[in-house]
């Protein structure tokens, strides 16, 4: 990973220099990143982990459905039926309670 990293740094710095010098730049590579990454983590605190799941697996959903609106992108049948399987089964799914323990005896 070390070799890596000085290998790859050099390249990195002087592809990102425009984006560090201009702010607009900057606050949409933070804003793109950091911002759901960051929400992400605090939702995946806050909430049950299938409302969670059900709120990732709507991800496509969305995507797709910001394609036809801003990019006039059309998704295939096929793509569609994959975003609904996906969908709905982290809907149906249904977490397995554990039943509840008994206290242990004292003597």
């Amino acid at each position: 990973m070390l070799v890596a990293l000085i290998t790859i740094t050099p390249i990195g710095i002087t592809g990102a220099f425009p984006a560090i010098t201009q702010p607009l730049l900057l606050l949409a590579g933070i804003g793109s990143s950091v911002i759901p990454y960051v929400s992400d983590q605090l939702a995946m605190a806050r909430l049950p982990r299938a409302t969670f799941a059900l709120l990732l697996s709507l991800l496509p959903a969305s995507a797709a459905l910001i394609g036809i609106l801003v990019l006039h992108q059309i998704p295939r049948w096929i793509e569609i039926a994959g975003i609904l399987l996906v969908a709905g089964g982290v809907a149906l799914h249904r977490e397995t309670e554990a039943a509840p323990r008994k206290p242990a005896k004292s003597m």
